[in-house]
């Protein structure tokens, strides 16, 4: 019987996503292919340091104890998608086996970018390192975020899992984006907002993603019903630029897709790094580069190139 994806969480990675690669990729870019195949080949067995979503991709698949059989029936699934051929990949798939991650699937695929298997893979997170492949990948209406240069949020002792998400062009449209783009008048904005209060926002890249992470809150929830000793580990946040009173939409769209986040931050202009720095997300969800810039000087940050920002920086 095949092996169903539809029911899981699926997210993608790049091994530029879990590790840090700087110094083979210096090596491929300094000395060829040929001298980047040997280099692989001579450093087999010298496992790949974490990178910056290493920490997220552990603590999200450590949820798969809430599974009666996590072997078996996981309520979360990684897969790796690489650029690297077979041959080549076999060190990041020794380096996943030496840090203990429980992943087992992969694509490699030599020299192409490997997003176009995200709908055959039900995958509905896609994370890698090149702005490239991302750009492409959101540009054909798949669920991807580079992951930026940034900051490692990592304690040991804390065995939880922090997700953090803008909202516009992150888990909504950019219908109301568009709108203070093309106005630059907040008041406008607002207006705009109140009137379609009811009306949900269409569904942005991590729209599914998280309606999958809050299947899983819901183990959890089922859990701590049967086991008082129980606490949660997966929390969710929304940081958000809005403020009231579009709040009301935003609250009122993720209710409509039967999801609601632990913590909401509306923030109306203050910059979003002051409450990251608190908060300590293991991943952080922007559309923004400009809010992003200051972000990830404190926590792991993703950028989704999605929309008509993002449509205007690319011109």
């Amino acid at each position: 019987m095949p092996y169903d994806l539809e029911s899981r969480l699926v997210v993608g990675v790049a091994s530029s996503a879990v590790f840090d690669l700087r110094e083979s990729d210096e090596v491929f870019r300094r000395e060829g292919e040929e001298r980047y195949r040997k280099y692989q080949e001579d450093n087999l067995d010298v496992p790949l340091a974490k990178g910056i979503a290493f920490s997220f991709v552990r603590r999200l698949l450590s949820l798969n104890d809430l599974s009666a059989d996590p072997k078996n029936d996981p309520l979360v699934e990684v897969i790796l998608l690489s650029r690297n051929d077979p041959d080549t990949g076999m060190r990041v798939m020794k380096s996943i086996a030496h840090h203990g991650l429980p992943m087992t699937r992969a694509i490699f695929m030599q020299g192409t970018a490997p997003y176009a298997y995200i709908p055959a893979l039900s995958i509905s997170l896609f994370l890698s390192g090149s702005a490239t492949d991302v750009r492409a990948a959101i540009e054909a209406d798949f669920p991807a975020g580079q992951v930026l240069d940034s900051a490692i949020v990592d304690d040991e002792k804390d065995t939880g899992l922090r997700i953090a998400f803008d909202f516009d062009g992150v888990l909504a449209d950019d219908e109301s984006e568009s709108v203070m783009q093309k106005t630059k008048d907040l008041g406008k904005f607002h207006e705009h907002e109140v009137k379609n209060m009811m009306q949900p926002h269409g569904p942005g890249p991590l729209q599914k993603f998280l309606v999958r992470i809050a299947h899983i809150q819901s183990a959890e929830e089922a859990k701590r019903k049967t086991d008082d000793s129980y606490k949660n580990r997966l929390r969710v946040s929304l940081v958000t630029a809005r403020n009231a009173p579009s709040h009301e939409r935003a609250l009122n769209t993720l209710k409509s897709w039967g999801v609601m986040p632990n913590d909401a931050f509306f923030l109306g202009g203050i910059e979003k790094k002051r409450v990251l720095e608190v908060l300590k997300p293991h991943i952080f969800f922007d559309d923004q580069s400009g809010q992003l810039a200051g972000a990830a000087t404190v926590v792991p940050s993703v950028h989704i190139p999605f929309g008509i920002t993002n449509a205007k920086r690319a011109d």
